[in-house]
């Protein structure tokens, strides 16, 4: 806390910030790359260019957005001059899975990993950005350098896609599911299916208010 009269220290607030929203960071890095040794240097070089560029950032602005573009920014000049394949982490398809009450034997999370790396980059970032990381149309627009109206395009296609990739066309009312117990492979147990990435974005004022 800062006393009466005190100076703000800049780097303090930037260094809080950024310490704040190192989880969505290394959760959104892990989604794209999908190898864990990738998503971590994918992290710790988005950290080390926002610190470095951080007199360019207007403190009051949507900090979440500007982190997130900038790793994107990075992830893919990443890919353009490794020409590496991704694929998505087990644990971060446990993270998106829905199960549908129907669905008896549950839902492989090896099968989630091979759908969403099957879809194109901007509906896997699409759901990963609003999804996973709760960010607004408006702010998703802002990262991905597009209009809203593309957003929205490219999350329906992408949740269609991913169902029909699952378990079928017909298996698009699983996204209206909510969160079940299932079994994910041979002995392994999620307790919590987490339907994050398919959820709706917030509403612009709870995202003002998270940003």
């Amino acid at each position: 806390m800062t006393r009466a009269g005190e100076a703000i220290d800049p780097d303090k607030v930037f260094r809080d910030q950024l310490v704040a929203l190192l989880p969505s960071l290394r959760a959104f890095s892990r989604g794209l790359c999908g190898h864990r040794e990738m998503a971590d240097d994918l992290a710790q070089d988005t950290m080390m260019r926002a610190w470095a560029a951080r007199a360019s950032y207007t403190q009051g602005t949507n900090f979440r957005a500007w982190m997130f573009m900038i790793m994107r920014n990075q992830f893919y000049s990443t890919i353009r001059k490794n020409s590496r394949t991704t694929s998505l982490d087990p644990e971060v398809a446990e993270r998106i899975l829905v199960v549908a009450p129907a669905q008896q034997n549950g839902i492989n999370v090896d099968d989630v990993a091979k759908a969403l790396q099957k879809l194109p980059a901007e509906q896997r970032e699409t759901l990963l950005l609003i999804g996973a990381n709760g960010l607004s149309y408006d702010e998703a627009a802002e990262v991905m350098g597009c209009a809203m109206g593309t957003v929205k395009s490219r999350l329906a296609r992408g949740r269609s896609a991913l169902a029909a990739m699952i378990d079928g066309p017909a298996d698009n009312a699983l996204f209206d599911s909510p969160p079940q117990k299932a079994k994910l492979g041979e002995g392994h147990e999620v307790a919590h299916i987490f339907s994050d990435i398919l959820r709706e974005p917030p509403t612009a004022k709870s995202a003002i208010i998270a940003s």
